[in-house]
């Protein structure tokens, strides 16, 4: 089976004399999909983004909230372990996250009203819906 091109199958590539080869990394960026769209994947993953809204504590679990932070006061001298759960509100979307964040007690503020931990973290006694304290646990019982 003879083709039209026999004579010329396996003869090398020509090459140019005035250039050199392009290195194959950049040969390869050559045939990179092309974004159109650019930050779309961005936005729809970001829009994807699940978020949480803030729960409102009802009367009681706000007065035993109270009940433990007013512990919590008379015993930061001791800067006892605590466990906080609060909420994060999202910068880019309505709604947040629920965050706990674990440490030892270093005060706890009226103004700004803000629990501030040994590692320096502050969090502010609003966003806060639950403690978890071993001190809590001996003042409860």
């Amino acid at each position: 089976m003879s083709g039209v091109y026999d004579d010329i199958l396996h003869l090398a590539r020509p090459q140019s004399k005035k250039h050199r080869p392009m290195p194959m990394e950049d040969r390869a960026a050559q045939f990179l999909p092309f974004a159109a769209l650019t930050g779309y994947d961005a936005a729809v993953s970001e829009t994807a983004r699940l978020t949480e809204a803030r729960v409102e504590l009802d009367p009681q679990e706000a007065e035993r909230l109270g009940a433990r932070l007013a512990v919590l006061v008379k015993r930061q001298q001791e800067q006892p372990e605590l466990s906080l759960l609060y909420y994060v509100p999202d910068a880019r979307k309505a709604g947040g996250a629920y965050v706990t964040v674990s440490g030892r007690l270093r005060k706890i503020t009226d103004f700004p009203r803000c629990i501030y931990l040994t590692d320096g973290s502050r969090i502010p006694i609003e966003d806060i819906v639950a403690v978890e304290s071993p001190c809590l646990r001996e003042n409860m019982d």
